[in-house]
């Protein structure tokens, strides 16, 4: 019971600190200027990723490689299938095809990256550098484009992105200190979240990459589940179809590129036998399914959750 109290203390507190640097991130970044196109594209793409950039490096560097990658491919698998299936449901989402013919190349190239250095067997920091610079080479030439184009409806989702964080306060100084709280808070969640998940998978005698895969990949895709349903409640469906993208970019090049910088980890076995084949057949429905009309409707959303539900239960199986 105390090991699943620190669970869940460990995912609030991680909501709240992403939260808070989201709001506070973007607050300065508007006080200072930066066009809301650049804050859509960055602040708060990195600042919903930020619950599993940091679970992911805490998890590293204590040694449970397990929950460190299993969270990255993880949390990819459950914002496709679970998120924007849940997203599908509540409101088609139209794809725009400029954008989408950029993104999903990105996307496919990042998860083909993903799996290279998955049956590679180690994250090095080379490695690291390598995702680290394809990430930043990603958002200037996204930005550059955007801002070149602003009427097109694919820079239009990331100033949406924009207006729809949540506002902190306009003085810079609370804006900042706001954002400087919030890493705090998510750096102490993740301590609280990484240590109850490995305590969980010693007590039911299962391995910490199964946890990883499971409650702490969806615990730490609950920014981005937030984020998607309220933009589908609002029918701003580019929104959410864009913050999925945005994210399962960011988590692979951005996280694992981040946590094999600062500490290079092996690849569990299972995850390289099994599950990045998962996150791979997610990515490539996922592009059929918006590639076919340009949309995402209601009947794919069911699928994208029949095809969660299926590799859950599997995941259970597995470890029963």
């Amino acid at each position: 019971m105390e090991v699943l109290f620190g669970f869940l203390v460990g995912l609030v507190l991680l909501v709240i600190g992403g939260e808070l640097l989201v709001r506070g991130a973007t607050s300065a970044a508007k006080a200072l200027g930066v066009s809301p196109l650049l804050i859509g594209l960055t602040l708060v793409g990195f600042g919903t990723s930020t619950p599993e950039l940091v679970t992911s490096v805490t998890a590293a560097l204590e040694g449970s490689p397990g929950i460190a990658v299993g969270n990255v491919v993880g949390s990819n698998i459950a914002n496709i299938l679970l998120i924007l299936g849940i997203a599908a449901l509540i409101y088609p989402m139209a794809v725009n095809p400029k954008g989408f013919k950029r993104d999903a190349i990105v996307l496919v190239v990042a998860a083909l990256a993903c799996l290279g250095a998955t049956l590679y067997g180690h994250l090095d920091r080379l490695i690291g550098v390598v995702f680290l610079a394809a990430l930043a080479g990603y958002v200037f030439y996204v930005y550059r484009e955007e801002k070149a184009h602003p009427e097109e409806p694919a820079a239009e989702v990331h100033q949406h992105m924009s207006d729809a964080a949540r506002p902190g306060p306009k003085a810079i100084a609370l804006s900042v200190g706001m954002a400087v709280v919030g890493i705090a808070i998510t750096i102490f969640g993740a301590r609280f979240l990484v240590d109850a998940a490995v305590s969980i998978a010693q007590g039911f005698g299962i391995s910490d990459t199964i946890i990883g895969l499971t409650i702490v990949a969806v615990g730490t895709s609950m920014p981005e589940l937030v984020t998607s349903v309220m933009a589908a409640i609002k029918k701003q469906a580019d929104v959410a179809y864009g913050n999925i993208i945005g994210s399962n970019i960011y988590n692979i090049f951005g996280i694992l590129g981040v946590t094999a910088l600062i500490q290079p980890i092996d690849v569990p076995a299972q995850i390289a036998q099994v599950d990045i084949w998962v996150m791979l057949a997610a990515t490539a429905l996922l592009v059929f399914f918006a590639r076919s009309g340009f949309k995402l409707v209601r009947w794919e959303g069911w699928a994208f959750l029949a095809a969660y539900v299926a590799y859950t239960g599997w995941l259970i199986s597995v470890a029963a």
